[in-house]
Formats: C-alpha cells, sequence, structure tokens
C-alpha cells in the first residue's frame, strides 16, 4: 500500500482525514473516526433516555441553505472515496481474472455496463 494512503482516508461523516483523528474503523467502501462513533454513542443514548415519539426530520430541515450548500462537497467528497474503493475491490477481483458478467451481476448491472464502469481500472 503507498505512503500516502493515510492522507486519503477520511471519514465518510465529518470528512476528517484520518491523519487528524486517533482512529478509523473502514466499512465497505466507506469509513467512520473515533469522533464520529463518539458522536453516534452520545446520540443513541440521548434517544434511548427521551421520552418523545415525534418522527425525526431529516437533517437538512434544521439547517440553513448556506449550511446544505457548505455540506454538499462533503457527501460529493465521500462519494468519490466510496467510487475509488469500488474500483480497486473491482479491479482485484480482476486480477484473479473474474469475468466481468459475475461482477455485473453483483452490482446488478450487466457485464457491458460493469466492463465500461471499470474497465480502465483493471
Amino acid at each position: 500500500m503507498p505512503d500516502d494512503w493515510k492522507d486519503k482516508i477520511r471519514c465518510s461523516f465529518c470528512h476528517k482525514k484520518s491523519t487528524d483523528v486517533s482512529k478509523v474503523i473502514a466499512g465497505p467502501g466507506v469509513h467512520i473516526c473515533n469522533e464520529c462513533i463518539g458522536l453516534c454513542g452520545e446520540i443513541l443514548e440521548a434517544e434511548k433516555l427521551a421520552e418523545s415519539t415525534e418522527p425525526r426530520l431529516p437533517a437538512w430541515e434544521s439547517m440553513s441553505e448556506d449550511q446544505i450548500l457548505d455540506h454538499l462537497p462533503k457527501i460529493a467528497a465521500v462519494q468519490t472515496q466510496v467510487d475509488d474503493n469500488l474500483r480497486d475491490w473491482v479491479g482485484h477481483l480482476r486480477t484473479r481474472e473474474v469475468s466481468w458478467e459475475r461482477i455485473g451481476a453483483s452490482l446488478g448491472m450487466t457485464r457491458q455496463s460493469a466492463w465500461e464502469r471499470f474497465r480502465n481500472d483493471s
């Protein structure tokens, strides 16, 4: 793995670099830092203690338009990170000579669509 991989890994939630937090845990195409895990724990605990049964509004309902606009690049960066991770996984399958047909079927697309999307990376 290249030495600069730690600079490329970012938390999918807060978008902090792995070098800016204590720990980053990887999932399938996503990452979460220890700080966001802590925040998730706090949110879950607060909800457990709350007696309110009111439905939760989507996050954007409590945000201003400027806050939403500021958040869009973070969402796009997470999408890029997930796409890059998917390309790595497909590339690895191709090194094992897994067919485009099997890869496409796994992703819910045709063999041709899989080849067109990932051919340059394998």
